[in-house]
């Protein structure tokens, strides 16, 4: 069997993507296994599915690398939204669209030149605090600047969901972190019961942040464009930031522009195509 596929990057967290409109994926988390892998496979983060919606104009489904199902993926989410509109999948005149996942209808806005998507603003909908709901183990109404102990070393947490849960953590240095060692014990933590992907961040000044980040399931990525969100959310909740201003983060793989509000969480960045090909599966 042949599955045709494009390879498309929001600021380097690459995924493969794969239309269901024409054609059918069997397996998607065994599959994602083997194209994930980057000598025997296509490589990336994961695979995404982009399928027919009855509710809005397509919908995504998130596989990560170690094969487990995500909820939402912010850079995935503008790749979506390039992948829909470059292929013709919603009409030419259409630069807002909807998005469905497993966090709800996403909006986006599109920015387009010469008959493609460039970037996309969107809209993430409101950060999650209520700790059963993102969910953490932690008692009171949220969890910001709280102790966590990882591996017998005390850190200072803010946990935040945007579909997906965060632990943020502020540090003096990212670059220096050893990410392949602390990243997992952090990811598997008890206090997280459906794992956690990890945000480590460096205050620049009071419009940018700094940020490395270990993805649940996928280990470190380039870029989070939830994380990115999480991570801007929990710089206001920490007095580093404030709301209703861009903030800039700095990802391995790039920038993102976010924008967090008592109503919403708004994100901007690009989003590439890659290459184009066939494979048999």
């Amino acid at each position: 069997m042949k599955l045709r596929f494009t390879k498309m990057h929001g600021i380097s967290n690459d995924y493969v993507y794969i239309s269901t409109f024409d054609q059918d994926v069997p397996d998607p988390e065994k599959l994602s296994i083997v194209l994930s892998d980057r000598r025997t496979g296509i490589g990336g983060d994961g695979i995404i599915l982009v399928c027919p919606s009855d509710v809005a104009d397509a919908k995504m489904r998130i596989f990560n690398a170690d094969g487990s199902e995500g909820k939402m993926c912010g850079n995935g989410i503008r790749c979506v939204g390039k992948f829909v509109y470059d292929k013709g999948l919603v009409s030419a005149d259409k630069t807002v669209i909807t998005i469905e996942t497993l966090s709800g209808i996403k909006t986006l806005d599109l920015t387009v030149a010469d008959g493609k998507m460039q970037s996309a603003r969107v809209d993430m909908g409101a950060a999650i605090l209520n700790p059963a709901d993102i969910p953490v183990k932690h008692h009171g109404s949220s969890m910001i600047d709280a102790p966590l102990i990882v591996d017998f070393t005390e850190w200072r947490v803010t946990a935040v969901s945007m579909g997906n849960p965060h632990c943020v953590t502020f540090v003096d240095d990212v670059d220096s972190l050893d990410l392949e060692k602390i990243g997992p014990s952090f990811e598997n933590h008890p206090a997280f019961p459906d794992r956690v992907n990890t945000e480590f961040v460096k205050v620049i000044d009071d419009h940018t942040l700094q940020m490395r980040v270990w993805e649940r399931g996928s280990g470190e990525t380039w870029a989070c464009g939830t994380g990115a969100c999480a991570t801007a959310v929990a710089a206001c909740l920490n007095g580093y930031c404030k709301k209703g201003e861009d903030i800039t983060v700095r990802l391995r793989g790039g920038d993102l522009v976010i924008n967090y509000t008592d109503d919403t969480v708004v994100m901007t960045g690009p989003a590439a195509t890659v290459f184009e090909g066939e494979i048999e599966i």
